[in-house]
């Protein structure tokens, strides 16, 4: 029973998250449409709702394509626009929906996480690794944020909460001295999952590129196929510039998949449509909170229903 109140609640959350996102969508093509035909002036106005809704020009082409198909010259609610749109973004999002399986036989799994700072990075790997921890695994922690001390401090205090151990060198240490370690004491303690932090000030890119490929040469030299993901993480409210940002890492990096966090308190939630359609990357998980529970699952069909406003 109580799976089912943890299961509600998050439902909860991620609505009221997506609310600012949903309430802008919603107000607007209710505007736009009340019990009209369906003509070419409301079809660009539903296009141009949805761009400045950060769903991107091509997710809103291609909605108001489809809405047109079925539509056009039809008298039309705007919750039937809305259920139609809902339909379009799950088909969209349905592919890039994959949680990160844990490869038993690796031992370690090793993650490597990248985003700029005050993307929540470090507080999704200490989620992360609670969760994993809950269902059994054994996880250990990097951190390969050595610019920052308050990044250490971060991960050392998820280590003490989450009872998992973290791997720490003094603030300026070479990153991949901290990967080296971090490797060697995970084979060394059979760990199922090894997580490792990394820098993300994107302002000194040569400088970011150079540290991130080092860390990858060195895990690589004692597991050859490792990092098994590189999980990039977004702040779900910089809307637009999330585009950028998947841009630099994937040049800077072998980006395997996305989480989104921080979207109760974004307006921007279409952004994740937005990205799946260009980028076509695993969504992981998507975050609603501050709590471990609130970094979930992404559920297509759930996210498409928040965001148009439907129940």
């Amino acid at each position: 029973m109580s799976g089912d109140n943890t299961q509600k609640s998050w439902l909860s959350r991620l609505k009221e998250g997506l609310s600012a996102s949903s309430s802008k969508v919603v107000s607007g093509i209710t505007g736009i449409f009340t019990e009209k035909r369906l003509d070419e002036e409301t079809l660009e106005q539903l296009e141009d709702l949805l761009i400045s809704s950060d769903l991107g020009v091509d997710v809103a082409n291609r909605l108001v394509k489809t809405l047109s198909e079925h539509k056009f010259d039809k008298h039309v609610s705007d919750r039937e626009v809305r259920e139609t749109f809902a339909n379009d973004i799950e088909l969209i999002l349905e592919p890039v929906a994959k949680p990160i399986l844990i490869e038993q036989s690796l031992k370690p799994h090793v993650i490597l996480v990248c985003g700029v700072n005050g993307s929540g990075k470090t507080t999704t790997i200490g989620k992360l690794a609670q969760q994993w921890k809950a269902e059994g695994k054994s996880v250990c922690l990097a951190a390969g944020d050595t610019f920052r001390a308050a990044a250490i401090e971060q991960l050392k205090v998820w280590g003490e909460r989450t009872q998992t151990p973290v791997i720490i060198q003094p603030q300026g240490t070479d990153p991949a001295a901290v990967a080296f370690d971090a490797v060697k004491k995970s084979l060394d303690d059979n760990h199922d999952v090894l997580i490792i932090d990394t820098a993300g000030r994107l302002q000194n890119r040569a400088e970011l590129m150079d540290e991130l490929a080092k860390i990858v040469r060195v895990i690589q030299k004692t597991l050859p196929k490792a990092p098994h993901n590189c999980l990039l993480v977004l702040d779900g409210t910089v809307g637009q510039n999330a585009h950028s940002q998947v841009a630099t890492f994937r040049e800077i990096v072998n980006v395997t998949g996305l989480i989104v966090t921080k979207l109760d308190g974004s307006a921007r939630g279409g952004i994740i449509v937005a990205l799946a359609e260009k980028f076509a990357l695993p969504v992981h998980a998507v975050g609603v909170g501050e709590d471990v529970e609130d970094l979930r699952a992404f559920d297509p069909k759930v996210f498409a229903k928040s965001l148009m406003g439907l129940d």
